[in-house]
């Protein structure tokens, strides 16, 4: 889906100041209402009546972006083998020794309320862990490699 139809989508939603980064739906807005935690289905919705087809969409807040950036385990030095895993909701009992049993010897993981912090030294493309994070948790989540993350963290700042 175009990034310029989604921005169209959601300024019919009353967002103002809808900015998309990338083509992979990550999109800062403004509301001058409260966004409540159901918010994302409205925006499933709404796609859905317009294009035809369902998306699995997670809102995050500003304070939310800013805990999961603060709240960051492993040191950076490339923001490609930092990946955020943002949770759509609790995973109530992780399976920690599935996670265990798939992750590489140079991966690192830590799951953190509602983000799983995923360092992979030998990249992200090759990892099982990667994989099958969603499985294992069991709850749907959305990924963003650290440079994402403060990039969208920046451009929402820019509209604060």
């Amino acid at each position: 889906m175009p990034m310029a139809e989604l921005s169209e989508i959601l300024g019919e939603l009353k967002l103002e100041n809808v900015r998309t980064y990338i083509q992979s739906g990550n999109i800062v807005f403004q509301s001058r209402g409260k966004i409540d935690g159901g918010f994302s289905e409205k925006i499933s919705t709404s796609i859905e009546s317009t294009k035809g087809f369902r998306p699995e969409t997670l809102v995050l807040s500003l304070d939310e972006l800013i805990a999961a950036i603060d709240n960051n385990p492993f040191p950076i030095s490339n923001g490609k083998i930092l990946n955020c895993f943002f949770l759509k909701e609790s995973s109530n009992e992780p399976d920690m020794k599935s996670l265990e049993a798939l992750k590489q010897d140079t991966e690192q993981f830590k799951l953190a309320g509602m983000v799983f912090y995923l360092f992979t030294p030998n990249g992200f493309a090759g990892s099982k862990l990667a994989r099958r994070v969603e499985k294992v948790l069991g709850v749907p989540v959305t990924a963003r490699n650290w440079n994402t993350v403060n990039k969208l963290h920046l451009m929402a700042l820019e509209k604060v």
